[in-house]
C-alpha cells in the first residue's frame, strides 16, 4: 500500500508553531509548582513516579514514552522541598541537558524481568534502598513516599525500609487537572496540528481505500510536526461504526458510507488533542438515516457544552445532560465527558441511572480545566452510528471551544 500526496499539501509543512521558549518554560515551571504543591497539601515528602505521562508532566522530559509504558526503565522523585530527581534509561543521560528543572540525572536500576532475568530480587533491593536513602536524606524527617505505579514486590521492600507509601495517582490527576495559561497554548498548538492532521484524511478519503490507509494520514501530520504518538486507533466505516470503539482495520470503504474517527493524538509537547467527527466516504449527500443520527450526536454535544460552567457540579452536569433517546441508550458513549490534559484525565463524569451508581462520582468543575464533550449515537443492532467530541475550556465567562474544525452543519435536520 502506497501513501500518495494530494497535491494540495506541500513538501514542507504549512504551520508554523507559535510556541515561544518563554511560554514552554513557564508551562513547565508552572507544572512542576503544581506537583510541588500536591505534595505538601498531602503530607508526602516526595513522590515516585513511572508513569511517561506524570514524568513529562513534572519534569518536561521525554524518553521512549510508549515503550517506557510497560517497560520500568526510567523514573523520577520529585520532593516537595528538594531536589529533582531523574533516573535515565542507560546512556540517555544527554537527553536531559537544559533541562533546568531536574537537579540530578542517575542511570535506571531496571528490575523487571526482561532488565534483570534472574537478579529480579537482588536489582530491586538496589533500587528499594537507593530510594530510601534519598527519602531520608531530602525529605526532612518525613518518610511519606506517594508512588504513582509500581510492581508489588518494589513497594514492600520500599516499605520494609521504613517508608509510608501513599497512593499517588490521584495526586498527579489533581494537580494536572488546573491548566496555566501557558499549557493552554501548548494545547491549542497540538489541536492546530491534529486539525491539519483531520483536513489531510478529508482531502485523501475516496472511496476503495482502506480505513488503516486513511488513518496513516493523521499519524503522518501529527508526526512531521513534532507529534509523539495516537493512543488508540479510533477510526471505522459503514458497518463497523455501529457498535463503536472499533479500531481502523484493513476494510475497503465503500462510497455514502459513514466514516467516524476519534483522534486521542498526543502532540507536540506532550498535549492530547481528542476530536471526533463524521463524514461520508467520498464526502456524498447523507442518506435521511444518516443526517438523522448526526443531527442527534451534534445536539448532544451542544447541549452539553452549554451547560458546562465553573463551580457545577459533576452530578448536576449529569442530571441536566442530554437525555439518550431509549433507541440509542444501549450503546450510549462510556461517559458523558471527560477531563483532558496530556492524556485523557480526570474526571470521568458517568450517565445518569445506573452509570452513575456503579462509577459516579462528584467534584467541581473550577475555572481552566480542559474538558471533553463526548456523543456516541447509534442503535443496539442498526446499520451505523455516529461519534462526536469537542474539546473546550472551562473560563470564568462560560466556555471556549478549543477546536475550530467544522462540523457537517449542512446535515443537520
Amino acid at each position: 500500500m502506497t501513501l500518495t500526496r494530494n497535491d494540495h499539501y506541500q513538501n514542507e509543512s504549512n504551520l508554523i508553531n507559535p510556541v515561544t521558549d518563554a511560554c514552554h518554560k513557564a508551562a513547565r515551571k508552572y507544572r512542576l509548582e503544581r506537583v510541588k504543591k500536591q505534595l505538601i497539601e498531602k503530607n508526602c515528602s516526595a513522590i515516585l513516579l513511572y508513569d511517561p505521562v506524570n514524568i513529562r508532566y513534572a519534569t518536561d522530559s521525554s524518553n521512549m514514552q510508549v515503550w517506557t509504558m510497560h517497560n520500568f526503565a526510567r523514573y523520577s522523585l520529585v520532593f516537595a522541598e528538594g531536589p529533582v530527581i531523574q533516573w535515565e534509561f542507560h546512556n540517555c543521560e544527554h537527553l536531559l541537558e537544559g533541562n533546568e528543572l531536574i537537579d540530578e540525572i542517575r542511570t535506571a536500576i531496571n528490575w523487571s524481568y526482561f532488565g534483570a532475568g534472574s537478579r529480579i530480587n537482588e536489582k530491586a533491593q538496589q533500587w528499594a534502598s537507593e530510594i530510601t536513602k534519598l527519602v531520608q536524606k531530602h525529605g526532612g524527617g518525613n518518610l511519606n513516599l506517594a508512588v504513582d505505579k509500581a510492581d508489588l514486590e518494589g513497594l514492600e521492600l520500599l516499605q520494609q525500609q521504613g517508608l509510608t507509601l501513599i497512593e499517588g495517582h490521584s495526586l498527579m490527576e489533581e494537580a494536572r487537572k488546573i491548566k496555566s495559561d501557558e499549557e493552554i497554548q501548548l494545547m491549542r498548538w497540538t489541536i492546530e496540528v491534529c486539525e491539519q492532521g483531520i483536513q489531510r484524511m478529508h482531502d485523501e478519503l475516496r472511496p476503495g481505500m482502506a480505513e488503516n490507509e486513511l488513518w496513516a494520514w493523521l499519524h503522518f501530520e501529527n508526526i512531521r510536526h513534532g507529534g509523539e504518538w495516537i493512543e488508540t486507533r479510533l477510526l471505522a466505516s459503514g458497518p463497523r461504526t455501529n457498535p463503536w470503539m472499533q479500531e481502523s482495520s484493513d476494510r475497503v470503504m465503500q462510497e455514502g458510507e459513514i466514516l467516524c474517527f476519534d483522534t486521542d493524538l498526543i502532540g507536540p509537547y506532550g498535549y492530547c488533542a481528542d476530536i471526533s467527527r463524521a463524514w461520508t466516504v467520498g464526502h456524498v449527500p447523507p442518506t435521511d438515516e444518516q443526517r438523522r443520527l448526526y443531527s442527534l450526536a451534534y445536539e448532544q454535544v451542544q447541549t452539553n457544552i452549554a451547560l458546562l460552567k465553573a463551580g457545577l457540579s459533576y452530578r448536576e452536569f449529569s442530571e441536566k445532560a442530554w437525555q439518550i433517546p431509549a433507541e440509542f441508550y444501549h450503546n450510549r458513549y462510556c461517559c458523558v465527558s471527560h477531563g483532558i490534559g496530556m492524556c485523557d484525565e480526570y474526571p470521568a463524569i458517568a450517565h445518569q441511572g445506573h452509570d452513575w451508581d456503579s462509577a459516579g462520582y462528584d467534584g467541581v468543575f473550577e475555572e481552566n480545566m480542559v474538558v471533553c464533550v463526548e456523543s456516541y449515537i447509534g442503535a443496539e443492532g442498526g446499520k451505523e452510528g455516529i461519534k462526536l467530541e469537542q474539546q473546550v475550556l472551562i473560563t470564568s465567562q462560560g466556555v471556549t471551544e478549543l477546536s475550530s474544525y467544522p462540523w457537517q452543519e449542512n446535515w443537520l435536520l
